[in-house]
């Protein structure tokens, strides 16, 4: 699978996609939230239009929510050596020229434009990150105008009978880096370019304009949007402190719950600003106290922390303590060997892509070797095989015991703070419920 066949159907490119879609959706991340499917149909000439906030893992965020061999758009200079090149051909990527890559270098954007015609012509699915790169902030960036160019310029190279449609895809990480979060993916209405037609006849630049206007209004729409700069970091984590506990909920998700919240404090902001910078001011407080007590938003939440399911929960954990150590066969090797490689990329938003990528290409080298050592060490077939089964279920498992081993633990602190009486705890849980309540009267 080359540059020149990439929007053909490749089998092994299939393969991949599964074992690789398998280890994203299941093991990488807790939970995947997908709505809007309905909304793509697999007979009409797409382009995706996500935004983009977590490097790779944006990308993938579409490719495994949704089906077929999707073809993704990605800046040229990735594309300088030979061996890299020829693997982004086959993982269906293609090139796209900039003035930064050499004004000679713009003229192979004919070719790459002719292959994408063949991509939506083919109905792969055309994949554009219209922001041009990411950024690590819950907030649609300006976009650029060459989503729009491909899908006019498109459309118009085939007479205008593809009736090109662009779908805003609209993404959220429960927390961009670490393992076991939740990823939320939405798929808006499609936009149908044709609508923009009679304005693109009369001038392409305004159409352009009008597009690119209506995609990111759309995008909005679907997406945790914070638009002040100014008071980010407090609304940002205000989203954890109110929604954080329904971050697993399928029928509202947290990113609707988060939008609504979002847009109450916009509103709260004409409407009563002493309130809006009493909200935010209580939101860096909080978080700055419970980081130096070292606690959580999900333990200040608790009005209680009795003893006896504090200790009734440290006795389960005392008696699992062997399945957990089993378990890190597991998490050792495919979670914290990533976790080494990281540490020399300065980009966080890099950080999830390396652990996912890492693990995956681990898990392809150490599983097989994994069962074949079960099927050598244990004489009956089937024992070995539940054994290694056994392996990954093991390792989720002490995932949770370790949180769990933390909730309890911080249980234990929060009752000893309580009967001594801390001033500093006192003082942060007074302003929690404070927030809880200006919040409520929202």
């Amino acid at each position: 699978m080359g540059k020149e066949n990439i929007e053909k159907y490749s089998a092994r490119y299939a393969l991949l996609k599964s074992v690789a879609g398998f280890w994203h959706n299941n093991v990488f991340y807790r939970k995947v939230i997908v709505l809007g499917r309905e909304n793509i149909n697999p007979d009409d000439h797409v382009i995706f239009a996500p935004n983009h906030q977590n490097a790779l893992m944006d990308a993938l965020a579409v490719l495994f929510t949704n089906k077929g061999q999707n073809v993704f758009l990605a800046r040229a200079d990735i594309f300088k050596k030979k061996t890299v090149a020829a693997i982004l051909y086959f993982l269906k990527i293609l090139p796209v020229y900039r003035i930064r890559d050499g004004f000679r270098s713009l003229k192979s954007n004919d070719e790459i434009f002719t292959k994408t015609i063949d991509v939506l012509k083919n109905k792969n699915g055309l994949v554009i990150l219209p922001e041009g790169d990411h950024a690590g902030f819950r907030r649609l960036r300006q976009l650029k105008k060459g989503i729009c160019r491909v899908a006019f310029q498109s459309d118009e190279a085939t007479g205008f009978s593809l009736n090109i449609k662009i779908i805003p895809v609209g993404i959220e990480f429960s927390n961009y880096s670490r393992y076991r979060q939740v990823l939320t993916v939405v798929y808006g209405k499609p936009i149908k370019v044709s609508e923009f037609l009679d304005s693109y006849k009369a001038s392409p630049e305004r159409a352009l304009n009008e597009l690119r206007s209506r995609l990111s209004d759309k995008m909005k729409g679907i997406m945790v949007h914070i638009e002040s700069e100014e008071d980010y970091e407090a609304i940002d984590e205000l989203r954890s402190m109110i929604n954080g506990r329904f971050s697993d909920d399928i029928k509202f998700p947290k990113l609707f719950r988060d939008r609504i919240l979002v847009n109450k404090m916009n509103l709260l902001k004409t409407s009563d600003p002493a309130i809006y910078a009493r909200i935010c001011s209580l939101s860096l407080n909080i978080k700055k106290k419970a980081k130096e007590l070292n606690t959580d938003y999900r333990l200040l939440e608790k009005k209680k922390h009795p003893l006896g399911w504090l200790i009734a929960g440290m006795v389960g954990i005392v008696l699992t303590f062997p399945l957990f150590i089993y378990g890190n066969i597991f998490n050792l090797t495919f979670l914290e060997i990533p976790n080494l490689q990281i540490r020399k990329i300065k980009d966080p938003q890099f950080h999830s892509s390396m652990r996912y990528a890492i693990s995956l290409i681990l898990a392809f080298v150490f599983l097989p070797a994994y069962l074949i050592l079960s099927l050598f060490i244990f004489s009956s077939w089937w024992m070995g095989l539940l054994i290694f089964l056994s392996l990954p279920l093991s390792g989720l498992f002490a995932w949770n015991y370790y949180l769990q081993f933390r909730r309890i633990r911080g249980g234990f602190r929060i009752r000893s703070l309580i009967k001594q009486k801390d001033k500093e705890f006192n003082l942060l849980r007074f302003n929690h419920n404070e927030l809880v309540k200006l919040i409520a009267g929202l």
